[in-house]
């Protein structure tokens, strides 16, 4: 059983970046696709960035020019580097990942941005 392990969340204030990293428990063969979505109280899950396997991106549009998803596939790893935060962007970050045979999910991780 494969596990994801978020890091990196935490409190900023509005304009502030994080980092946030993803980590496989052990390497994962035949993914599809990394990412990470973000839950935020009383809303439904939504996506925010997707890696796919050959490299091609999408992001939600409320983070484009602000987000940026990357991965090392060597270490199963998936990041999402975020800069110019915002209170909206307060939510539970959960990390994705998409193989072949069905998919994972991280346990999330914290993101709250407030003055």
């Amino acid at each position: 059983q494969v596990q994801l392990v978020e890091s990196g969340g935490g409190l900023v204030q509005p304009g502030g970046s994080l980092r946030l990293s993803c980590a496989a428990s052990r390497t994962i063969f035949s993914i599809n696709a990394m990412g990470w979505y973000r839950q935020a109280p009383g809303k439904e899950r939504e996506l925010v960035a997707v890696i796919n396997s050959g490299g091609p991106t999408n992001y939600a549009d409320s983070v484009k020019g602000r987000f940026t998803i990357s991965r090392d596939n060597a270490k199963s790893t998936v990041y999402l580097q975020m800069n110019s935060l915002k209170p909206e962007d307060t939510a539970v970050y959960y990390c994705h990942v998409r193989i072949v045979a069905g998919h994972y999910w991280g346990q999330g991780t914290q993101v709250t941005v407030s003055s």
